[in-house]
């Protein structure tokens, strides 16, 4: 008997409220980053109509002019003028900053490794996990990039309607909007897509006739492969007929509330923290990015068709305290050999990480929307599987 279940995931737009909050924490990460990179970074935005409140911990060594990063973030975005909802330029924008509890700073400066030796012979100790917590990492088949199917779909959807409304080729579209995308699955491969939502913010003087077939003709159909869609595909586009106020005037946005459409749109396991606004000596961040890398590696060299990995730290501690993989059935090899493996080949301690994925450096913003994982990006080092052929080789699958 054949196994048939749907899955379902979303992604939003750069335009939507809690992803331009996202742009705005990684913008003002990056700025500091790009002058200080041991700058610590804890930013949260929050936006709102006509207004923009950023607050958090930043210790550094530089200055950055944060309304500033905050009016051009926006502009960017698109938020132009009042009657999209949000202007850049008059716009209110708060903020409220202090330095890093010094409680944490003694932590993550000095691990707790570190402390245990006079002589810090191994730099990789120095630092020390900036919380406690659980990250995961996911990597499939299901795709190209080693990612489910329905996230990717969902964000080359949102990202067709953002380079819809860049270059002109729908016009009237305006920054805010959002996809849905449903799969059908058969024995747990994709077969086809079941449905398809998108909603998307547009000038009020367009009929909905006019938008509806805009969309399904030049990015519904411009980004969905033919072979997924057949004559019981369904389609919602602007469900409720109209989708001019959008943006902060429409919904307030909070940094970190679209943690799920930022890692795997729902599958597997997902341990709470959100990215955005966070240095990476934040295990949150930096130890989801490792997790991903390990997971794609596995699946990449063949040693399973899916892997998710847990690590879990303790703050101020170097080392996790725990490693977990779950290969669903679907391993070549025993998973205790694979997780032996992955602590062989893979140092998890935060300054290793962030050392091997060179991650002290001006590059996040970008990954605040459209998914931290599956992109084509040379700075998104985590994307790699320089580790697949070893990985196999240690693995004796040749």
């Amino acid at each position: 008997m054949r196994n048939k279940y749907l899955f379902t995931s979303e992604s939003v737009t750069e335009g939507h409220p809690d992803k331009m909050a996202d742009q705005i924490s990684d913008a003002i990460l990056d700025e500091i980053y790009g002058e200080d990179p041991y700058g610590r970074v804890a930013v949260e935005t929050l936006v709102a109509t006509g207004l923009v409140m950023v607050a958090g911990q930043i210790t550094t060594s530089c200055y950055v002019d944060i309304p500033k990063i905050v009016r051009k973030t926006i502009r960017e975005i698109g938020y132009t003028r009042a009657k999209y909802g949000f202007d850049s330029d008059t716009c209110a924008v708060l903020t409220s900053i202090d330095e890093q509890s010094k409680d944490i700073d003694q932590g993550v400066s000095k691990s707790l490794e570190a402390k245990k030796t006079e002589e810090e012979k191994n730099n990789m100790e120095s630092t020390g996990a900036g919380d406690q917590g659980m990250m995961f990492g996911y990597a499939c088949r299901e795709t190209p990039e080693l990612m489910p199917l329905p996230i990717i779909l969902a964000h080359k959807l949102t990202f067709r309607l953002a380079e819809a409304r860049k270059k002109k080729i729908i016009p009237y579209l305006r920054p805010d909007g959002k996809s849905q995308v449903t799969v059908e699955y058969e024995n747990g491969n994709p077969k086809r897509v079941e449905a398809i939502v998108i909603a998307t913010q547009h000038h009020p003087d367009i009929p909905y006739e006019t938008i509806k077939n805009d969309i399904k003709e030049k990015v519904i159909n411009y980004v969905i492969p033919q072979k997924y869609l057949d004559e019981n595909t369904k389609y919602f586009i602007n469900a409720t007929g109209r989708f001019v106020i959008g943006g902060p005037q429409a919904d307030t946005g909070v940094t970190g509330r679209k943690i799920i459409v930022d890692t795997y749109g729902g599958v597997g396991s997902h341990g709470g923290g959100c990215f955005s606004g966070k240095d990476p000596t934040k295990v949150d961040r930096s130890g989801s990015y490792m997790a991903r890398y390990i997971a794609k590696n596995i699946v990449a060299a063949g040693l399973a068709d899916k892997c998710e990995i847990q690590i879990a730290y303790a703050i101020g501690v170097a080392h996790p305290v725990s490693i977990m993989i779950d290969t669903f059935g679907t391993e070549k090899v025993p998973q205790p050999k694979i997780l032996e493996l992955i602590k062989k080949n893979f140092d998890l301690r935060p300054e290793a990480i962030i050392r091997h994925l060179n991650l002290r450096r001006p590059i996040f913003r970008k990954t605040a929307s459209y998914g931290h994982f599956g992109r084509e990006d040379e700075d998104f080092t985590w994307e790699k599987t320089d580790k697949a052929e070893i990985l196999k080789e240690q693995a004796k699958l040749r």
